[in-house]
């Protein structure tokens, strides 16, 4: 009798080892199945790349298809760049005292420092067949997260990279932010998204420094300091062209080296072409990932030459009679602007990015913005003592923009650009 118990105790056992065996070797199964699913990615991803956020809007095009950008931004059935100003009320995006204090430099913030008219910005850029979307900070800095944008270029960068940084605190309020003005970095920090928008200065994109005592434009070199900062963003928009033409106390150099060469002036086209010829070489070596998008803004015009503008046009003013952009309250009538002294720079950088082909998109924003006769700061360019204000005609600032003004338009069609 015990031992037939014995014998029904040891069958028990016996059973619940091979329950418990079969009940392991299911675990040690399925946990073999999880690992191997979050081990393996859904899709292969370059080392040391972070995957992109996806934005579950129709927009998010950047984000769901990373891709190199193509000369020229919209050859397709919308050219942003081809179109008409047009009177909206609903502008400006942003009011200058919403953008904190020291967002804007001095010498763009006009209305702060007494322009009397604001019609000026009330126009809104309308191309001919397509609309451009509306700024949306919210949905930029989503399609942006994780990134860098870089700014890199002269005062006109500085100017749109302003721009930005009050287009973005506007439309998206209660971000965090963090500001470093540095020279020549200088980054603001939306630490909520953990987006960087940075401004790099380099007014001839090509090297410059003390040789032999002189301050010397090394047409064929780009800085380490500047190659290792630039390929760190993973948008990167570049400018130049005002500071080539420069002379007399305004030139920025005394000597120009090519090829272990010095010259104490050249054709300023021929030095701007090598210049960028050294610049597109630079982003043909190291600019070769997919991920990575580089625009450049075409040549900002400047309004010192009423003739341009007054043969003809029909334009409103304060004053009458002055010999430069003071004193204009409306953009000049029609859709072209005739012939002025940045075509030949448009050229050279126009040529320039074609023969890139595929690795660069152009912003052409020069016919728009010759239009906009009205959008400099003129006298109201920071604090200037009343001597210099009571003589526009040498003291007025007809190169830059007012904020806000003009470069919210061009980060408006950045920001189309970058949807489609």
């Amino acid at each position: 009798m015990q031992r037939t118990k014995y014998n029904n105790n040891i069958s028990s056992l016996h059973s619940l080892q091979a329950s418990l065996m079969s009940a392991l070797q299911c675990l040690t199964f399925l946990f073999l199945f999880l690992l191997l699913q979050v081990a393996t990615p859904a899709s292969p991803l370059p080392l040391g790349r972070r995957r992109p956020v996806l934005d579950n809007s129709n927009h998010s095009n950047f984000a769901k298809h990373p891709r190199r950008a193509v000369f020229p931004v919209n050859r397709g059935s919308c050219d942003l760049f081809a179109g008409k100003w047009v009177r909206d009320e609903t502008y400006p995006l942003y009011r200058a005292e919403e953008c904190g204090g020291g967002m804007i430099d001095r010498g763009f913030d006009c209305q702060t420092y007494g322009r009397p008219d604001s019609d000026y910005l009330k126009f809104r850029w309308k191309p001919f067949n397509c609309d451009v979307p509306r700024f949306n900070g919210v949905k930029f800095l989503q399609e942006m997260r994780n990134k860098t944008i870089m700014f890199v270029g002269d005062s006109l960068g500085r100017n749109q990279w302003e721009s930005l940084m009050c287009m973005m605190i506007s439309s998206a309020p209660f971000i965090h932010t963090h500001i470093i003005h540095e020279d020549p970095l200088s980054t603001f920090k939306i630490l909520d998204y953990d987006v960087k928008v940075s401004f790099y200065r380099a007014p001839y994109l090509v090297d410059i420094e003390k040789i032999h005592g002189k301050t010397t434009l090394k047409l064929d070199e780009i800085s380490v300091d500047a190659s290792d900062a630039w390929r760190t963003a993973d948008v990167l928009l570049f400018n130049t062209g005002h500071w080539w033409s420069h002379t007399g106390s305004l030139r920025g150099w005394e000597q120009m080296e090519i090829g272990g060469r010095y010259y104490g002036d050249m054709d300023r086209l021929v030095a701007m072409r090598k210049g960028l010829t050294t610049w597109s070489n630079w982003v043909l070596r190291y600019i070769n990932s997919p991920l990575t998008r580089v625009f450049f803004l075409s040549v900002s015009p400047t309004h010192y030459n009423p003739n341009e503008w007054t043969s003809g046009a029909k334009a409103s003013t304060i004053t009458q009679g002055g010999k430069t952009c003071y004193g204009q309250t409306t953009p000049f009538s029609g859709t072209s602007y005739p012939t002025s002294s940045y075509v030949d720079q448009k050229k050279v950088i126009d040529e320039v990015v074609k023969e890139m082909k595929s690795h660069v998109s152009l912003m052409d924003i020069s016919m728009l913005s010759a239009l906009r006769i009205d959008g400099h700061p003129s006298i109201y360019s920071g604090d200037l003592n009343p001597s210099l204000k009571k003589n526009p005609d040498r003291s007025s600032d007809c190169s830059h923009w007012c904020l806000p003004g003009l470069p919210d338009t061009w980060n408006q069609l950045f920001y189309a650009a970058m949807l489609l």
